[in-house]
């Protein structure tokens, strides 16, 4: 749902080779898979499992292929979310999406920092949400972002990387962490 071409172009600016496609077999043909996303969480899983889509990223992740989820594509990776509560959504990583607190601008638009877990310097990205995950297991989280509430902007475990920000459209930082997910495949 959203925004495919601007992520299709930047993975390309990356050095990747992109197929946009909703055909299932042309994703069994693929090295990685990115779920890009903007919209709504309920939507997007009645969407996928519509098309038995939830199945191809569920079997991809079991299998241990690179995963990339952009926002709502990271976000449908979690138990359930406050946006649409009596839908459930993947169950890959266990926690929930929550809203925004009301106490800062809802939707956080705009470039904010995410610092690693690594002891790196914060990178600046670009945000555009009102809801935000949180993992029940905190050791999946790789860089937090605070915006009224410390909340997960990347998460890496398995072969998922998953990012609340949208590095396609996050410059210099977002065409680096593109092509270091690129050259790991």
């Amino acid at each position: 749902m959203g925004n495919l071409r601007s992520v299709a172009k930047a993975l390309e600016a990356a050095g990747a080779s992109v197929v946009v496609t909703s055909d299932r077999s042309d994703v069994d043909d693929c090295d990685a898979l990115c779920v890009p996303g903007q919209g709504i969480f309920g939507r997007c899983m009645t969407n996928l499992v519509r098309n038995a889509f939830d199945d191809v990223v569920r079997s991809w992740i079991a299998a241990g292929k690179p995963y990339l989820g952009i926002c709502l594509g990271m976000q449908i990776l979690f138990d359930s979310s406050e946006e649409n509560p009596d839908v459930r959504g993947l169950g890959i990583i266990a926690g929930r999406v929550t809203r925004l607190p009301s106490t800062v601008r809802v939707p956080h638009i705009g470039w904010n920092t995410v610092a690693g877990t690594g002891g790196a310097d914060p990178e600046y990205f670009y945000f555009d949400h009102s809801y935000a995950a949180h993992p029940d297991d905190d050791a999946v989280v790789a860089g937090w972002c605070e915006h009224g509430e410390p909340f997960a902007a990347t998460i890496r475990t398995g072969s998922i990387l998953g990012t609340q920000f949208h590095p396609e459209k996050s410059g210099r930082s977002g065409l680096g962490l593109l092509r270091e997910w690129g050259a790991n495949q």
